[in-house]
């Protein structure tokens, strides 16, 4: 039980907090501004609980599908090194959600749980990760552009106000800084290449800069949760400032490939010190989270199927847990 920086009376226990009156949310919303962390055993708004279990099982429940896409071409690289550094970042995907499975059951939600709830369609997941990765190319554009995104999503999270949430993401944000570098090394490699597969770089550019950009969420004007998240200091940016970072560090990016951005409205705006881009297609990101998008019901088949067919293993593991417990006992 951590309880660093808190006196006697704010001490919690495994005995049921208090009822949620004014004083006890004026007093959790003073650690939150001081900047003190909140642990698992420390009294908590259930609405604070709710936002956590929501945004830490959909990181998860992200980082497990988003292993389908380039898994695709693990048998397909062009070369072994290229294979096992693949190989290698989609073993650390899967690795990202064991830590965020493991702090969301801080919460009081069981893996079990999380885990159902993905799989009967009411957890979420990232729309990005329901597209489908057509060319070698994909797998660079995803590392460049789809984990430069989380990246601009994931520091800040270093600094949540959740003490669990906020430890797993310092070892997920150092993984994926090697995921967007090996994504930016292939761009590169295909940008300096032939006339061919300069092209299938832009084209991989094209299909992946505006679902990048939904990743960041609804515009701040339409988001439900943003407000209070900031509040709460589990966010740290606004939807829109996020996206506004992740634009102004990737188009001098796209420019030192080579590669156009796809937006005919994007320029440099002298005043503000920032790119202007154009307006983003959210039709197309709300069918895509409707379950409409080109690999959805893909995703979902063969994530069921994996699970089903890891029965086996779940149940084993169970069977040696009881037996070392009886043994012990």
């Amino acid at each position: 039980m951590y309880t660093q920086g808190l006196d006697q009376k704010t001490k919690t226990s495994d005995k049921p907090g208090p009822l949620e009156g004014p004083e006890q949310l004026a007093e959790f919303q003073a650690r939150v501004d001081a900047e003190e962390k909140i642990e698992a055993k420390d009294w908590m708004p259930e609405a604070y609980r709710r936002t956590l279990v929501r945004q830490i099982s959909q990181h998860a429940h992200s980082e497990i599908i988003g292993m389908q896409p380039e898994g695709n071409w693990l048998t397909r690289a062009p070369s072994l090194k290229r294979k096992a550094i693949l190989l290698a970042k989609v073993q650390d995907e899967a690795g990202h959600g064991l830590y965020l499975y493991s702090a969301g059951e801080t919460l009081g939600v069981s893996r079990d749980q999380m885990v159902a709830d993905l799989l009967a369609g009411r957890a979420k997941y990232s729309s990005i990760f329901n597209y489908p990765t057509l060319t070698w190319a994909d797998i660079g554009a995803i590392g460049w552009l789809v984990d430069g995104a989380a990246i601009m999503n994931q520091i800040p999270l270093c600094r949540c106000s959740y003490g669990p949430y906020a430890r797993a993401m310092v070892r997920i944000c150092k993984e994926e800084s090697f995921h967007q570098r090996q994504g930016f090394e292939i761009m590169l490699e295909l940008s300096k290449g032939t006339d061919a597969q300069k092209e299938m770089a832009q084209d991989a550019f094209n299909r992946w800069w505006w679902p990048s950009l939904m990743m960041f969420g609804p515009g701040d004007k339409d988001s439900k949760h943003s407000a209070q998240s900031m509040a709460w200091k589990i966010k740290r940016f606004s939807n829109d400032e996020l996206r506004q970072k992740f634009v102004d560090v990737t188009v001098p990016q796209a420019q030192f490939l080579g590669l156009r951005v796809p937006d005919d409205d994007l320029h440099y705006n002298d005043e503000t010190g920032h790119y202007d881009f154009g307006e983003i297609d959210w039709q197309e990101f709300l069918d895509v989270l409707a379950g409409n998008g080109p690999c959805n019901r893909q995703r979902m088949a063969q994530r069921t199927r994996a699970h089903e067919d890891g029965q086996w293993v779940r149940d084993a593991a169970r069977a040696y847990a009881a037996r070392q417990r009886a043994k012990a006992a």
